[in-house]
């Protein structure tokens, strides 16, 4: 079940957070991730429409960000991927946020393919993310729903 997200649940979010950058974006160093969760706590959540999937002990496993018509964020526990909750919460952003972009790290192939299993396609890449960090960005668009 998606379920809604409240500011009480953001320490938890970035918890979910950290395990899966650690797990997936092995470019990412601990001083990039020091930077980065003080800007996602005050910054990222409190601008995204957030939703998450918990298991069965209320403990989230995983949670998408979306503003406007973009994914911003979409990240599961390490031991929850393959297991059908980043598909669970896209399915939910596209069906009933309307979902039509994502930005992607180039250097997260799990990630590009994940989104282009789903039907987005790359239009533009970038060689800075956001804030002008050397990580490629693949910008992507939904071009069919599967």
């Amino acid at each position: 079940m998606i379920s809604p997200v409240t500011p009480s649940d953001y320490q938890e979010l970035l918890a979910v957070w950290e395990d899966s950058v650690r797990a997936t974006h092995d470019f990412i160093t601990d001083a990039d991730i020091a930077d980065f969760k003080p800007i996602i706590i005050e910054q990222a959540f409190p601008n995204v429409t957030l939703r998450c999937v918990k298991n069965s002990d209320a403990k989230i496993v995983g949670f998408i960000g979306v503003h406007e018509q973009k994914i911003e964020m979409l990240f599961v526990l390490d031991k929850n991927r393959g297991q059908g909750v980043g598909t669970k919460l896209l399915r939910f952003a596209l069906e009933a946020l309307n979902v039509q972009f994502v930005d992607v790290n180039e250097q997260n192939p799990e990630a590009v393919g994940f989104y282009e299993a789903k039907g987005f396609k790359v239009y533009e890449r970038s060689p800075t993310d956001d804030m002008g960090k050397p990580f490629p960005i693949l910008r992507m668009r939904l071009i069919e729903s599967n």
